[in-house]
């Protein structure tokens, strides 16, 4: 049996071995039909050589350039992206994607009662699964990736008239040149409300303010006030949208007429400040300073330069201005703008000789985020001391001198502030800049 089996073995291995052993190559036949072409799609590209698109952008005189702009750019390097992330009311203009939620849900910037509470409450936020993300290309750039061609650069995310938060909705900018591409800035550069925040909590009356300036707008001993002055008691950082577009300051009536330059008719932000680069300015730095390659363009001007007197003498009128209205903006001698010479700390310091940036002199020794103090050296009481101070800080606080505010110094503070920080001394729109701050020191 088993010399059986053993021969049944020896006779399975051979046929493997006969089946396994390839013979020669046959003949080659002959070639087949060549295949039709594959078509395009619907969106004309499908069946067409990605080289040919994808080129169009990812080149080095496209994307790539722009990309190496952009390390350049505030957008790029700021912290605010990570310092705000999660914080649905600031997130608006500080996150990517809030940034283009807000865009595409038409999100109001108006205020509506809250009849639990009693207060008013801004609309213009954001949910939290939307408050995050830093600026990419695709913030501002919505149609990235859909054609993969250079025409997915437009549309911009957005392009509407822009609403102001500052104003409640009530005051629309609407800068149709260009295809109304400076809306794409101004959604996010323009002045934050300040509101009654010991009131109702509605954006102030500035309106009111203006046709009442010997009015109190603060008053210590009341019980009935709007608002507490506070060091960050301001408009935030975004007032260029607003001064270039000529609206949004308290418009005291006076010698001047609220009008505007023809910066705000005939030229859009992009024009000079994505102009041909120079040095660090330019392109998708987003930055102007140091270059007038967008003014000299298009035959708006000829030969401006930093040395021009079309430039030197607006900028020195409109930091006089400022710091006349500074001088003005006093209680009992004492000034009510903050000074900070820290030019790293001050992005203003070099608009005015005081080195104002435009926080209120109010005592505030809480600290910040990042471990310095707000305002330890402030001069004023603050009438909100908060309970993280410690009992030496509140003691403390109570020895300084009151502030006392009527409309005319709140309107100028404010006007103050958005002439300052909108950082050109004049150049975006010289006429209303002017009128905002001379109207505020005849008020004064």
């Amino acid at each position: 049996m088993k010399k059986l089996l053993f021969i049944i073995a020896i006779g399975a291995g051979l046929l493997i071995t006969a089946c396994t052993k390839e013979g020669p190559i046959g003949p080659q036949g002959p070639a087949g039909t060549n295949g039709t072409n594959g078509t395009n799609g619907t969106n004309g590209n499908d069946g067409v050589d990605a080289n040919a698109t994808c080129t169009q952008c990812h080149a080095k005189d496209v994307v790539e350039l722009v990309a190496t702009q952009y390390e350049l750019s505030k957008h790029s390097y700021g912290e605010a992206a990570f310092e705000e992330a999660g914080n649905t009311t600031c997130a608006p203009c500080h996150e990517s994607e809030a940034y283009k939620y807000v865009s595409a849900n038409n999100t109001p910037t108006t205020f509506t009662l809250n009849t639990t509470t009693n207060k008013y409450v801004n609309d213009y936020t954001v949910p939290a699964d939307k408050a995050y993300g830093e600026i990419t290309c695709s913030t501002c750039h919505s149609s990235l990736h859909t054609t993969y061609t250079i025409a997915d650069l437009k549309p911009f995310t957005n392009t509407a008239a822009v609403a102001m938060t500052m104003w409640g909705g009530a005051k629309t900018i609407n800068l149709t040149q260009k295809e109304g591409e400076s809306h794409l800035c101004i959604k996010c550069h323009q002045p934050r409300p300040l509101t009654a925040s010991a009131g109702n909590g509605n954006v102030l009356d500035y309106n009111g303010i203006a046709s009442n300036p010997t009015g109190i707008f603060y008053d210590p001993t009341s019980t009935t006030n709007l608002l507490k002055p506070g060091y960050r008691t301001h408009v935030h950082y975004g007032s260029v949208g607003a001064i270039y577009a000529g609206m949004g300051g308290v418009e005291f009536s006076g010698s001047v007429a609220y009008t505007s330059s023809t910066h705000s008719t005939s030229a859009s932000c992009q024009d000079c400040h994505m102009s041909p680069m120079t040095g660090k300015a330019g392109g998708h730095s987003f930055t102007a300073k140091g270059n007038f390659n967008g003014c000299n363009a298009d035959g708006c001007h000829t030969g401006m330069a930093g040395s021009s007197s079309g430039w030197t003498n607006t900028r020195a009128e409109i930091k006089g201005l400022l710091e006349t209205l500074a001088g003005k903006l006093n209680v009992g001698g004492i000034d009510i703008m903050n000074r900070n010479p820290d030019a790293e700390a001050n992005l203003w310091a070099s608009l005015t000789a005081n080195k104002y940036d435009g926080y209120l002199n109010i005592y505030d020794p809480i600290n910040n985020p990042n471990g310095t103090a707000n305002n330890p050296t402030g001069i004023f009481q603050n009438p909100s001391p908060s309970s993280s101070w410690s009992a030496d800080q509140k003691a403390f606080n109570l020895t300084l001198p009151k502030i006392s505010l009527t409309n005319a110094q709140m309107g100028g503070i404010i006007n103050f502030q958005m002439c300052l920080r909108e950082y050109s001394l004049g150049i975006h729109n010289y006429n209303y800049s002017k009128a905002l701050l001379q109207n505020s020191i005849e008020k004064l």
